[in-house]
């Protein structure tokens, strides 16, 4: 009987906001950081993530898996050029000789002080190591900025198909399923790459309804051709400020690089002709505070997504909360602010307090707001998510506190933590059914979790670093022949 294949998986997840405020360090990789395979084992599997997928294929197929390092941070700011070289040197020397091939787990817009493409330099690093025969298959995120490097570096490349993105286990199974084939000498994979030269905001990526579903469907259709591997959508990160950003196709064919480059093409000229489309409207904060009063039954869920935590903002933007101060209708708002939950700590439940909170990551996403109240909970600030976003996975808020002022309870965070999982609300306590008015730091993602519950939802456009009005931001890099820049420069003329 022969040996199983050796397949290594190894991972570095982050997404680049360019345009956030605080950097992303060392230490922030450490909350999720796995070397060898006990510790791959213990956190990842039977969970509903790429790497509990790979784990789960890697069993079907009978392979030996042998992990190397896995780490993820937030979404955050530019990673410090320390923290890149770190994970570069860790990474290669956790991978394991003699290998067949590997599954390499990567977002696809980290972006560090020195390097625009972190995924093409992992990847280089990577063939440093085992070479250029050795067959390589990467999964990414639907938001990845795809660079054409990164793309020769990988012999197969594997996207999720879903945004919020629920698909992650089943995208790393097809992975190593593929990888596994094209080691068996069954397939040869050839891949092609295109681009309709746009910027599309998270908030156009969803792929259960508009014009991303229509785009998601024709690529399905796609891969019902025996002669297609796999059809990847890149949506694109618009706050990674690198001249690659924007929406990409990658199509992988068997031996057929005339048909992958065909497909391709159809899909990026399929976009261009709907890219009007892609374009968003939100209320401003006067018009969604009177949807919200106008409004007879709740919850409603006001999506506040220029402080996404999931696309890097800091979450402490305080554009909103004086507004829901004024409110009759009881109100819950998430607000990551260490200092005040330190003085909370030191006063205890049931104390009276009185600080200043939010708005303090920079002058962007708002200033810190007076308020007075009651502290109703501590909270160690862990959860396990639940629901289908990366279900079995934790989540860690930091030190938590409830504070309640006036109608509005305001959970304070000492972590940033997107609201991916109903347990951002209902691990301390609180019913969402309880409230008439929840926000969200978030664009997309957080649907979910309150999508099931929500009566209305309302997108408001204030300041901050995931704006959907990109002609706030200040682009360096991104060519300003990207659409939807000069249509906006007319709008906006």
């Amino acid at each position: 009987m022969s040996n199983p294949l050796r397949i290594g998986v190894v991972g570095v997840y982050h997404e680049t906001n360019t345009f956030a405020p605080v950097q992303t360090n060392w230490n922030d990789f450490q909350h999720c950081f796995t070397l060898g395979r006990e510790a791959f084992m213990d956190v990842f599997e039977h969970t509903r993530t790429t790497m509990g997928g790979v784990i789960a294929a890697s069993e079907e197929e009978k392979v030996s898996l042998i992990p190397g390092l896995y780490t993820s941070a937030t979404p955050n700011g530019i990673v410090s050029e320390d923290a890149a070289q770190l994970i570069l040197e860790q990474l290669t020397r956790s991978i394991a000789p003699d290998l067949d091939g590997m599954v390499v787990i990567l977002h696809g817009a980290m972006v560090s002080e020195q390097c625009f493409d972190m995924e093409s330099a992992i990847l280089e690093a990577i063939r440093n190591v085992i070479g250029e025969q050795i067959p390589i298959a990467v999964t990414v995120d639907l938001h990845a900025n795809l660079g054409a490097k990164m793309a020769r570096l990988c012999n197969l490349l594997v996207g999720y198909d879903t945004y919020p993105h629920i698909d992650a286990y089943e995208r790393g199974e097809e992975a190593l399923h593929l990888l596994v084939r094209q080691i068996r000498g069954e397939i040869q994979p050839v891949m092609a790459i295109a681009r309709p030269n746009m910027l599309v905001v998270p908030q156009k990526m969803i792929t259960t309804k508009g014009i991303m579903k229509t785009i998601m469907e024709e690529a399905f259709q796609m891969e019902q051709d025996p002669e297609v591997l796999n059809v990847t959508v890149c949506g694109g990160f618009p706050y990674s400020d690198v001249p690659f950003a924007g929406m990409a196709f990658a199509v992988t064919t068997n031996q057929n690089e005339a048909l992958a480059h065909r497909y391709a093409v159809k899909l990026a000229n399929l976009a261009w002709s709907l890219r009007e489309e892609f374009l968003v409207q939100e209320a401003d904060v006067e018009q969604a505070i009177r949807l919200v009063m106008e409004a007879k039954e709740g919850p409603l869920i006001l999506v506040e997504a220029s402080d996404n935590v999931g696309g890097g903002a800091p979450a402490d933007g305080t554009h909103l909360l004086p507004e829901l101060l004024k409110l009759p209708c009881q109100s819950l708002i998430v607000i990551r602010d260490q200092e005040a939950v330190s003085i909370a700590c030191q006063q205890g439940v049931g104390s009276e307090i009185s600080c200043v909170i939010g708005g303090k990551s920079d002058n962007l996403h708002g200033k810190p707001v007076p308020i007075e109240g009651k502290i109703k909970l501590l909270f160690d600030g862990r959860y396990t998510h639940r629901g289908p976003y990366m279900k079995g996975t934790l989540a860690y808020m930091g030190k938590t506190a409830v504070i309640e002022v006036n109608q509005v309870t305001i959970v304070l965070t000492e972590e940033r933590v997107p609201p991916w999982d109903i347990g951002h609300v209902e691990s301390i306590g609180l019913s969402p059914n309880d409230f008439h008015l929840i926000v969200v730091k978030s664009a997309v993602a957080w649907i979910s979790a309150f999508g099931p519950i929500a009566k209305q939802v309302i997108e408001v456009d204030t300041p901050g670093c995931c704006t959907t009005s990109l002609h706030r931001l200040t682009y360096q890099h991104v060519p300003q022949t990207v659409f939807p820049f000069h249509f906006l420069d007319k709008e906006h003329a």
